[in-house]
């Protein structure tokens, strides 16, 4: 059963009650990385750190005890949009769970000491991608894609800029953006909507609401078709990721594109993973992706494959692009991808954190609850002709962008 609360500050607040001895709860905030610009690039991820540094009645030691002692699963994470502070426990910590969070959210003192050693902790995760290649590659076509826009800018932060920011700019950053209109309490499990409402109300009611209103988010212009960057590194594998047009989360064509995508290269029947993996034996990992952003996205494709192959890989992959472009899908292929979509919607929903994630995302996206039933009818309706048409749309730029990580000359 789902049912939502919105405070008198505009923080909202949401449950949804399932048949489980756990809860999953997670606060929500609606600032990520493309609310950054080159001066402040890294701040939501540092932010997101800091809250597990002390605040005005625990250590930071304290609060890794308390949170080990809850016996649950905790974490939180940045991502271009948003940033998450999440717990998994049992129905009986629920209220131990929230106190705990609130004194975080609520109270963090953002110390700086702690600031500088976790500075030294978030430079070494960001060196981390840089050794990563298969993650490098990733955020090299984010930045170039989304060129010119905050949706291009790295979620950890430029080396140069997160070893400048101090306490006054990572607290001028908090203040000016969790602000509760932009707040997403919610919960699945184990949950009574009207207690837990009532247990956030008195913790999170006196949040003063935005005296004025945040600028809109920008939705960007990409324009980034034919560009290409390539950075030279001594490995045994050639890391690319090259991508095209995609659609914004709340798209009408939202599940077209779902399908699209698995045909595409989305699991192991998908003609990409086929042809070049299965029959070729070119690439050990190969696969399509969404990035579904609030306002905009893009389609991509990754490629792990030998520099000996690279071309004829690529190739391939823009043979596939033109077979979709020209001659669709067939009803076979879509009868497949939306079995395997519906499969995987009720194999998420036994998780309760995806529950959770789910909605406070369908929140910030639409503003409603969506049902199980809601996206596996939907997906059902899907027409052959449909995704043929939105495959013309996708597909219709040749010159795609990309970006490679590995031995191949930068031509």
């Amino acid at each position: 059963m789902y049912n939502k609360t919105v405070l008198d500050n505009s923080l909202r607040i949401m449950t949804e009650r399932l048949p489980s001895r756990l809860v999953s709860l997670g606060i929500w905030v609606e600032v990520g990385s493309r609310d950054e610009d080159d001066r402040n690039n890294g701040s939501a991820h540092f932010a997101e750190h800091m809250f597990f540094k002390g605040t005005r009645l625990r250590s930071a030691q304290q609060i890794a005890r308390e949170l080990d002692m809850l016996g649950g699963m905790s974490n939180a994470f940045t991502s271009s949009e948003y940033t998450c502070y999440y717990l998994t426990v049992i129905d009986d910590r629920l209220t131990e769970a929230v106190e705990l969070l609130a004194d975080l959210f609520l109270n963090s003192t953002f110390a700086p000491e702690e600031i500088d050693r976790e500075r030294q902790v978030i430079l070494q995760e960001i060196a981390m991608v840089e050794d990563t290649p298969d993650d490098l590659v990733h955020e090299m076509f984010s930045a170039l894609y989304w060129r010119g826009h905050g949706l291009g800018n790295p979620v950890l932060g430029r080396a140069e800029v997160v070893s400048a920011i101090d306490r006054s700019s990572l607290t001028e950053f908090v203040v000016a953006n969790y602000r509760p209109e932009r707040i997403v309490i919610a919960a699945a499990g184990n949950v009574d909507h009207r207690s837990f409402a009532e247990l956030c109300r008195d913790r999170f009611g006196k949040m003063p609401p935005a005296g004025v209103p945040l600028p809109e988010r920008r939705p960007p212009s990409p324009n980034s078709f034919g560009a290409k960057r390539i950075v030279e590194r001594p490995l045994e594998q050639a890391h690319t990721v090259m991508g095209t047009t995609g659609l914004a989360a709340d798209s009408a064509d939202r599940y077209k594109h779902l399908l699209l995508n698995s045909i595409l290269g989305g699991n192991m029947s998908s003609r990409l993973f086929q042809e070049i993996r299965e029959k070729r034996g070119l690439a050990y990992s190969v696969y399509s992706y969404l990035s579904n952003n609030s306002d905009c996205g893009y389609t991509g494709i990754y490629l792990g494959v030998d520099p000996g192959s690279w071309a004829e890989t690529l190739e391939l992959v823009h043979r596939e692009l033109a077979g979709l472009r020209q001659n669709g899908i067939t009803e076979e292929e879509l009868a497949g991808a939306a079995e395997y979509a519906r499969g995987g919607i009720y194999l998420a929903a036994e998780n309760m954190e995806v529950r959770m994630a789910s909605l406070a995302k369908n929140e910030f996206t639409f503003g409603r609850y969506l049902s199980i039933e809601e996206l596996t009818e939907a997906i059902a309706g899907v027409k052959r002709e449909e995704v043929n048409e939105l495959a013309g749309m996708i597909f219709a730029e040749e010159r795609l962008p990309i970006c490679v990580v590995g031995p191949v000359p930068a031509t």
